[in-house]
């Protein structure tokens, strides 16, 4: 029996328009703080890949390498270093190689070795010694790179010095693919002053 006054059939009015605009709020905090996420991650780092041979066997082909963008905005640049950085001949392209030598360092490469200021590089990283020679005084504010695999390296042997203006950042470490993972090795390999 039906009470007086009581029907089924009401339905409570919902809310719908302040439900929707709590949902478009929510979407637009969201697609703003994942901007912002987004634009502060790429402005202290980089991902980039490694393409080619040029340093093996520090890096291989394929590699996905994270860069600090910030290392020498903090830091000072290291001989031993692996950069990555815009091509003095092609600004569209980046390079990965390590620095050898600093602004102001004459750097020689003979008889299978690389020459710092007069010092010896003892270089365990590379593939194998260079088998080229010639001689470089590195100009103010630049870096000499040469490719862990000298032999089947385009570095500053071939086109000369990198400005400084034009290094993307320091790299930190592979991360694809994943058996790869781990840091990059930045050995120190001469401390002569020029």
């Amino acid at each position: 029996m039906e009470e007086p006054g009581h029907d089924d059939n009401l339905v409570a009015p919902t809310e719908s328009k302040p439900g929707f605009w709590r949902f478009i709020l929510d979407v637009l905090e969201t697609v703003v703080l994942a901007l912002v996420l987004f634009w502060g991650i790429n402005a202290v780092s980089a991902r980039i890949r490694v393409d080619g041979y040029s340093m093996e066997p520090t890096l291989y082909d394929g590699e996905y390498v994270i860069v600090n963008r910030l290392a020498y905005r903090l830091g000072d640049l290291q001989r031993g270093d692996v950069i990555v950085f815009n091509f003095p001949r092609d600004l569209q392209q980046e390079y990965i190689k390590r620095i050898i030598g600093l602004p102001g360092d004459h750097v020689m490469v003979t008889g299978g070795n690389v020459i710092v200021n007069g010092q010896t590089l003892d270089e365990p990283y590379i593939a194998a010694s260079p088998n080229y020679q010639s001689e470089w005084t590195v100009p103010d504010d630049s870096v000499f790179v040469l490719g862990d695999n000298r032999n089947n390296s385009s570095d500053s042997h071939s086109w000369g010095p990198v400005p400084v203006s034009y290094i993307v950042g320091k790299a930190l470490l592979v991360y694809w693919p994943p058996r790869m993972w781990g840091l990059i090795d930045h050995v120190t390999v001469a401390n002569a002053a020029p």
